[in-house]
Order: C-alpha cells, then structure tokens, then sequence
C-alpha cells in the first residue's frame, strides 16, 4: 500500500508539471481594478475576460465602458499601454406612448408582467408595437438604469447604463436597442399604421406625413409608415428634422436638457391615464 501510495504521488507530481498552464498574476490584479459588473457591454464574458484580453493586448482598457476614467487610467498605466476610448453606448426606448397619449382598448389583469400581457391578446394597448408599461426591463436591469414614470413608461439614465442589454431581451416589443450616445435623433414610435389612423391610437405617433424626411434627405426615410434614421450617416444629424415633426415622434435627445421636441410638436398637458375605450379583454389570475 505504501508502494502503491508513493507510485500515485509521483504521477501526480509529473502530472501537475506536465498540465501546468502559467496565467499571469497580472490579470487578478487588472480585474481587481475593473467594476466588477460583468455586464459583457465590451463584448467580453465578464470582468475576468476583460482582463485577460486585456493582459495579453488584445483590447484596450477604455474598451470598458462602465469603468470610471480615473480606473481606465490606472489599469493603463498598470499595464504600459495606451487607455484608449471607447464611445458610451446606452439602451433607447422607441415608444413615448404612455398613458395619457396611448389608448388602452382592454384591461389587462394578470401576471404583472409585459411578456405575459403580450400573450394575451396583445395585452389590450391600442397600438399593438407600443411600451406594455408592465416593467419587465426595470426588472431586468441590474444596474438600476431603468425606472417607470408616472405614465407607464420606462425612462433610461445614460450615467448609469452600461448597454449590457438586458433589457433589450426582456422587452416582447423589441422597443429597446443599443446606441452610441452620439445618436442623439432618435424616433420614439414604432408604429407602422398610417396618418390619422396612427394618431388615433397614439396621440405621440409617428404618422409617415414625411417632414423630417424632406427636411434631412439621406438622413431620414419613410419606411413602412415609419421614419428610420439612417445612422451611418449620423454626421448630418441636427435637430432640424425635430422641428417639423407634428406628433413629436421625432426627437434630440439633449446632453443638458434631455429629450427635446421640436417647436411645432403638439402640447401634452394631460397628466391622467385616457380610459379604456372598449373592454374586449378582462384576464384576471
């Protein structure tokens, strides 16, 4: 037994020396710096694969978008090389249809949940592309980026986002996707109805009437009843399309300010919610 003991030890021994993968101690010490947050906006899996890309060279430390500048500059400086930059990227809401703007045409009350109302019969919102206003992507943010206004709408703070995504894959709407702080027109609607038609549902409805295509060409096409903004050419980008839109639809999201209508969008003053105006769907459970 003692034979067989000592046999098992020394191929153990030859083992570890055999199978031993060095891993530089300076990826502890790089993801001891890092936030922790393990987000994956860099498109790494986490902090510790961050580090070890960014140990070996193959990203830079301002890759890290949730990182403070001050700890971009000290993992710089740790490791000898350039900081590097990269642009913010936030999470956006293409919806502005909140209560007092949207009709609600059934009263949903089920599981406080957008994924299940949208289960059942859409979830009774007029506008069947528009915010369920359950807070699914309030609940899915880790990082305490998302909170619900007053009107049933989820509101994005762009200082705390770290565009991990998680509330993209919440939303059954598909109504948040991932943008560069720097595309500041943005259309808040995805509704593809058409003219009075749109509007009737959504008070804040894009209707295709094609002002902010006309006034930015190249910038803005209709498509599907629906202006899209071509980002690639985001260096024609200004206000200007905002200012024409009726609806409001189309807006500048302002670094100081916020979001910015333009002069000619119609005033919103109501406050309360607007009331059903057809009871077709009443789930209770």
């Amino acid at each position: 037994m003692a034979g067989m003991g000592t046999l098992l030890a020394a191929l153990l021994a030859i083992a570890d020396k055999k199978l031993y993968v060095y891993e530089d101690p300076r990826i502890d010490e790089v993801e001891e710096m890092l936030p922790k947050a393990n987000c994956g906006a860099c498109g790494c899996a986490g902090c510790r694969a961050f580090a070890e890309k960014a140990v070996k060279g193959e990203i830079a430390p301002g890759k890290c978008t949730v990182s403070t500048p001050a700890g971009i500059v000290q993992i710089a400086a740790f490791l000898g090389v350039n900081a590097g930059k990269e642009e913010k990227r936030v999470a956006k809401l293409a919806c502005a249809g909140g209560t007092h703007v949207a009709k609600n045409r059934a009263n949903y009350g089920g599981m406080e949940s957008c994924r299940a109302a949208a289960l059942v019969g859409g979830g009774g919102k007029g506008c069947s592309w528009g915010c369920l206003g359950q807070g699914d992507c309030d609940r899915a943010c880790t990082f305490d980026a998302i909170y619900m206004d007053a009107h049933g709408l989820p509101v994005v703070m762009e200082d705390k986002c770290t565009a991990c995504g998680d509330c993209v894959r919440a939303c059954p709407k598909d109504l948040f996707s991932i943008h560069p702080v720097s595309h500041r027109l943005w259309v808040a609607c995805k509704n593809l109805l058409h003219g009075d038609l749109a509007e009737s549902e959504c008070e804040v409805a894009c209707t295709a009437c094609g002002r902010c295509a006309a006034d930015a060409p190249g910038l803005i096409q209709i498509v599907n009843n629906l202006a899209v903004v071509d980002y690639s050419r985001n260096s024609l980008a200004t206000r200007k399309p905002t200012e024409r839109c009726p609806t409001g639809a189309i807006v500048w999201f302002d670094e100081k300010q916020g979001i910015v209508k333009g002069l000619e969008a119609k005033k919103i003053t109501r406050k309360t919610p607007l009331p059903v105006e057809q009871a077709k769907l009443a789930v209770h459970g």
